[in-house]
């Protein structure tokens, strides 16, 4: 069995309150930290929603393809022109 040894700090002195310094830098830190949670919950909701919009996009573009389908007997269909794109032998 390894044995572990214990990291012994040399304390100057104790103290009830860290520097002026520190604790800006502490708290910046902590702002940072925050701000990117923050922005990263904000992209997620974004995400998520993006995601919504392509499955409904997704439905949709279904819906229309089976009018085309019933229209014109394909769906398959040059975005250009709107030309449908027949198979060679099926003219």
């Amino acid at each position: 069995m390894a044995k572990t040894k214990e990291k012994i700090l040399d304390v100057k002195e104790r103290k009830d309150k860290v520097s002026e310094e520190h604790l800006k830098e502490m708290v910046a830190i902590a702002n940072k930290i925050n701000a990117l949670q923050f922005n990263i919950g904000r992209i997620e909701a974004q995400k998520h929603k993006l995601l919504h919009d392509l499955a409904l996009g997704n439905d949709t573009i279904s819906l229309v393809q089976d009018k085309m389908m019933e229209e014109y007997g394909s769906y398959d269909i040059n975005l250009s022109d709107g030309t449908i794109n027949w198979p060679k032998d099926e003219k």
